[in-house]
C-alpha cells in the first residue's frame, strides 16, 4: 500500500480535477441563476396586475362615445316592497343581530318573514339572496339595507325560503 499522493506527472498537481469539477460547478451557478431571472419574468407579466387594469380604464375613457357599449341595466324591481317577503337570518354569531335587522326591514316597507340563525355563523359580510326572477328586487332591498353584496340563491333552495322573495344573511 502507498501513504503519498500521486501526482501529476505533467502539471505536478496531486489532483487535476479539482480545477475542472470547480470550472463546472461555476458555470452550473450562472446558468441557475439566468434561468431563475428568465423564468421570475415569465411567471410574473409585467402587463398584469393593477398597472394593467389601469392602463384598460384609461383607455376606456379615452374611447369616443359612439364606440362603448351600453352598461347592462340590472333588473327593475317589479314588486312593491309592501308585497315582498323577506327572511332574516343572523350569520355572525351576536344575539339579537337578526331582530335588529328585521326592524329596519320592516321600517323600509318590506314584509318580513322567518327570523332565525343561519346554519354557520361566521359569515364575513352581509349578503342579500333572490329568488328566481326577483333580481330587481334583491338588488333594492339590498340597497335599502346597504349591503353590496347581493345575488342568487347559493347554497339555499327556494323550498327553505318559506314563500320569502329573499333572504338576507348578516354577517359581521
Amino acid at each position: 500500500m502507498v501513504d503519498f499522493p500521486v501526482s501529476h506527472t505533467a502539471t505536478g498537481e496531486p489532483f487535476p480535477w479539482r480545477a475542472a469539477a470547480l470550472a463546472a460547478a461555476a458555470i452550473a451557478a450562472v446558468e441557475l441563476v439566468l434561468l431563475v431571472l428568465v423564468g421570475g419574468t415569465l411567471i410574473v407579466r409585467p402587463d398584469s396586475g393593477p398597472r394593467r387594469a389601469k392602463a384598460e380604464t384609461v383607455a376606456q375613457q379615452a374611447a369616443p362615445v359612439a364606440a362603448a357599449k351600453p352598461a347592462a341595466k340590472p333588473a327593475a324591481a317589479q314588486l312593491p316592497r309592501g308585497k315582498m317577503s323577506v327572511m332574516i337570518l343572523n350569520g355572525n354569531g351576536r344575539q339579537g343581530a337578526a331582530a335588529s335587522a328585521a326592524a329596519q326591514v320592516k321600517r323600509n316597507g318590506y314584509r318580513v318573514g322567518t327570523v332565525g340563525n343561519a346554519p354557520q355563523q361566521d359569515y364575513p359580510r352581509s349578503i342579500v339572496m333572490y329568488r328566481t326572477g326577483f333580481a330587481g328586487e334583491g338588488a333594492r332591498l339590498a340597497r335599502d339595507l346597504g349591503i353590496t353584496v347581493v345575488g342568487p340563491l347559493d347554497g339555499m333552495r327556494a323550498r327553505q325560503l318559506s314563500g320569502a322573495h329573499a333572504v338576507v344573511i348578516l354577517g359581521g
